[in-house]
């Protein structure tokens, strides 16, 4: 195979490359999974939320009943006290009793309120974990049926690449830094050939002195018009 016969069929390969791109991108599991990364993620971040605030509420409970013993052992001291029968210290007996109520009934209350936000917390960490494992078998569903549904542009995008590896070996480094920097130009039609006297993609008119001068400068030379690679000998469609 000739250099310039290598050079249009690495065009070739890599505009259908670029289109079997497009269409694993167009494909819509790709937007599907997609989707449930994201959901996972915002998932994720509700999840660590939750917990955060569960673990918060299960330390204030423990506090709490901490608390809740403490008052109830000195509770059980103060009664002591009456119950030894010095009434000189009955009137305060009695004001650390009901201080003591008190704060008891106000550390209840709020163990209660606690637990309940507790419960609410336990049960939106459940379904946080449930939904993240429902995005996860989402997920790989459809990555499943991307598989399935690109098998055949798959083995065609690795048939392609190693193709393009011989086609890259059959070219001289300048001539492959050239076609690279064009093929970026141009968004990946970087090579033209000769129609006559016509580029056959600026489709621009060589004058016959220009003509005369490219046919005479290698069989890969460089359109005066667009600065394409232009393939100067002819080659059979």
């Amino acid at each position: 195979m000739n250099d310039y016969e290598a050079l249009l069929r690495l065009q070739q390969i890599d505009l259908e490359l670029m289109r079997d791109s497009r269409r694993l991108k167009a494909m819509p599991q790709q937007k599907r999974i997609a989707a449930a990364d994201a959901a996972k993620r915002k998932v994720a971040g509700e999840l660590t939320k939750i917990v955060g605030q569960r673990k918060d509420a299960e330390l204030e409970l423990q506090d709490a009943e901490a608390e809740h013993e403490h008052l109830m052992q000195k509770t059980d001291e103060v009664r002591a006290l009456a119950q030894e029968g010095d009434y000189r210290q009955a009137s305060s007996i009695e004001q650390q009793l009901t201080s003591l109520a008190k704060k008891m009934e106000k550390i209840e209350f709020n163990y209660k309120e606690t637990s309940d936000r507790l419960k609410r917390l336990q049960k939106a960490e459940r379904n946080a974990r449930d939904l993240d494992a429902k995005l996860d078998e989402e997920r790989a569903a459809q990555q499943a049926s991307f598989e399935r549904d690109t098998a055949d542009i798959m083995a065609r995008v690795r048939q392609l690449a190693d193709e393009r590896k011989r086609m890259v070996a059959a070219l001289d480094e300048d001539t492959l830094a050239r076609y690279d920097a064009a093929a970026k130009r141009f968004g990946g039609l970087a090579v033209e050939k000769l129609e006559g006297n016509v580029p056959s993609v600026c489709r621009v008119k060589l004058q016959p002195s220009l003509f005369s001068d490219l046919k005479h400068a290698g069989s890969i030379a460089e359109c005066p018009y667009c600065h394409r690679l232009l393939v100067t000998e002819e080659v059979a469609d």
